[in-house]
């Protein structure tokens, strides 16, 4: 027979525990009833054996332990790999498209005169696909929409009614401008030009600046105090400011004394501009500068003994639109799933 150890406390666990395990039915029990009624150094004796006989038990049970933490491990994963599969699947289904790009530049609009917004997205020769939407921050209707190659003006607001247009055979290039026609001073605002094709969708904002602006005329007044210089200008707002520059043709600065009033326009808003030049001298070039914020206007005139020689320039102030893609694709946001997941 080989000899057990029990130690000290496995002993007094047995004392203490046998008379009340073996109240307990099955095998255990009867065991234990069947120890309980032997001599001591029978019962220690059995009771080794029983202890054994536990421990291995107990051993026996631990290694299921480790094979349920290895399927549940392996469960998570084919979980994760499941969830990222449908995720895509819904992705792609929901989105199926990529943002494109969308840029908006535009110029200040001239009151009374014929205004364009520009718009250009990435070319699709799927003209049925495209659509084309102007919107305005304050407006409760659209300024324009425009899809499957016409125009669609049900949602378009009282305030553009007959005064909006897209370029409709450039619109497959990639053009999405807007002409605005007599353009008014309350047009100004920020506009949002929105574009989805077959391909995705995109937006730019920009923002949109009225005034007035014209070119100026300069000409010589002949009279006995001397030569003066005339530049006027029919149609300006806001008011803008005036001032002269000259030199000689040798490039020598030349001091000059010049007056400017401003005349209000029949309808209200702009401003005629009428400059003067007095005791102008030959052989040298005048310019007369116009400018507000919206516009830069420039009259020159170069004298000699023998002609006049005149030029006109006028350079608006462009304004670069903020372009926004479209928000990311839902395929796009599923990609990152897996991170998430996995960081868990």
């Amino acid at each position: 027979m080989q000899s057990c150890f029990v130690p000290e406390q496995e002993q007094t666990l047995g004392i203490v525990l046998v008379p009340t395990l073996s109240r307990t039915q099955g095998p255990w029990g009867q065991a234990l009833r069947e120890t309980q009624s032997e001599q001591l150094p029978h019962k220690r004796a059995k009771m080794c054996l029983l202890l054994q006989d536990r421990q291995s038990l107990l051993s026996s049970l631990k290694k299921p332990k480790l094979l349920v933490g290895a399927h549940s491990k392996g469960t998570t994963t084919v979980i994760i790999i499941l969830a990222v599969v449908i995720a895509l699947i819904i992705g792609f289904g929901v989105s199926g498209k990529r943002s494109i790009s969308v840029t908006a530049l535009t110029s200040p609009g001239n009151i009374g005169q014929r205004g364009i917004l520009g718009c250009t997205f990435e070319p699709d020769i799927r003209m049925g696909s495209i659509v084309i939407r102007w919107a305005k921050a304050g407006v409760a209707g659209l300024v324009h929409e425009f899809k499957g190659g016409k125009d669609h003006l049900q949602e378009q607001d009282a305030l553009f009614q007959g005064r909006t247009a897209v370029f409709a055979d450039q619109v497959i290039g990639g053009n999405a401008s807007l002409e605005l026609r007599d353009v008014q001073l309350s047009d100004a605002g920020t506009y949002r030009c929105s574009v989805t094709t077959a391909r995705g969708s995109g937006a730019a904002v920009l923002q949109y600046r009225t005034g007035a602006f014209s070119t100026p005329k300069v000409h010589v007044e002949n009279s006995s105090s001397g030569d003066t210089l005339q530049c006027e200008a029919p149609r300006w707002f806001p008011r803008p400011a005036v001032r002269w520059t000259a030199y000689s043709d040798a490039g020598e600065y030349l001091p000059h004394v010049a007056n400017t009033s401003y005349e209000l326009n029949a309808e209200n808003i702009t401003l005629k501009v009428v400059s003067f030049l007095h005791n102008i001298t030959a052989n040298a070039t005048y310019t007369c500068v116009i400018e507000n914020n919206i516009a830069k206007a420039t009259g020159n005139i170069k004298v000699t003994d023998f002609s006049v020689t005149r030029g006109t320039n006028l350079q608006l102030v462009n304004l670069n639109a903020k372009s926004v893609s479209s928000s990311l694709p839902a395929c796009h946001w599923m990609l990152l799933l897996p991170l998430y997941l996995l960081s868990i």
